[in-house]
């Protein structure tokens, strides 16, 4: 039976990476034409109906408001730093590239587990997170005419993503899965609407760089199916949350955790696909680094005693 849920397990988080990944290939579709707090905000509103049908699965409703929503609310500012940025940099990088910058997540969340969860790191797992962020510089390439500034966002990205679910960790023992999610939207939300407040009129557009023109230009009207791409990411968000979460419940976190980088997978193959982008020899090896530090560091972890 456990084994038979693992497997069920595996299956889920595979399938909720998978549903993610539509995600960022619509946001790289439509980075081109709109701006990103209209589809945020598009997405967000999108979420609330089906968060709102999980959460009355997952504890009711009530479950959304407890002690811990001011936390839960500081938390979800955290992880809109962490999506904002990512999706920032899917207009500017390829999407290999932005993926496999943003998997330096699992390292960022070895350090702060350190400082903040008072856990031991052996020595072999700090080596595994030194060669990652190796690994990063080689993406990087900081120095080298290729550089390019937005490759900072999505470990940027990487980095509050791991502060989020440190978090997560310490708040998960009181708060379920959907109101972390629900309130992390609302802020989401929340952040979209001041962001369309300030640039929708269009006379702060900034087009010197693709990631800064995604973020800067004005509202515009979509067309229908744009509008349904836009809506459709908010499907899956709510799909992809609810794919992940049954991925941890039903399974052991150490066992499922390194599928996540089946993500890299799909970016490269939706970036072949859709805009030709390949690797270069230098761009694989740092993928190669990053992933294998990751899932090396995850591995690791699992199987060490934890204190504090």
């Amino acid at each position: 039976m456990t084994q038979h849920k693992t497997g069920i397990g595996i299956a889920y988080l595979i399938a909720g990476i998978s549903v993610f990944s539509v995600q960022d290939l619509i946001l790289k579709f439509i980075s081109g034409g709109y701006p990103l707090y209209q589809a945020m905000l598009i997405r967000g509103l999108t979420s609330i109906p089906f968060l709102l049908v999980f959460a009355h699965f997952d504890g009711g409703i009530r479950s959304l408001f407890t002690a811990g929503l001011p936390r839960m609310i500081l938390r979800g500012g955290v992880m809109f730093v962490a999506y904002f940025s990512f999706y920032i940099a899917l207009a500017g990088l390829p999407l290999p590239t932005t993926v496999a910058l943003y998997y330096s997540g699992p390292l960022f969340i070895t350090v702060l587990s350190v400082f903040f969860l008072n856990e031991k790191v052996g020595l072999i797992s700090w080596i595994a997170v030194l060669a990652g962020f190796v690994g990063v510089l080689i993406m990087v390439r900081p120095g080298s005419d290729l550089f390019d500034w937005a490759a900072l966002l999505p470990i940027l990205s990487g980095l509050t993503y791991g502060m989020a679910m440190i978090a997560a960790r310490r708040m998960g023992v009181r708060e379920t899965a959907t109101a972390l999610a629900f309130w992390g939207n609302n802020v989401f939300l929340t952040c979209a609407a001041l962001m369309a407040l300030y640039y929708a009129d269009g006379s702060h557009i900034v087009e010197t760089h693709p990631s800064l023109a995604f973020l800067t230009r004005g509202w515009i009207t979509p067309y229908p199916h744009d509008l349904i791409l836009m809506m459709t990411c908010g499907v899956v968000a709510a799909l992809g949350l609810w794919l992940l979460t049954q991925a941890y419940r039903i399974a052991a976190a150490s066992t499922v955790a390194p599928f996540e980088y089946m993500g890299l997978i799909w970016s490269v193959l939706w970036g072949w696909i859709f805009w030709r982008d390949w690797p270069d020899a230098q761009g694989w090896l740092g993928i190669g680094v990053i992933a294998g530090a990751g899932i090396f560091v995850l591995l690791r972890e699992s199987r060490q005693p934890k204190s504090g």
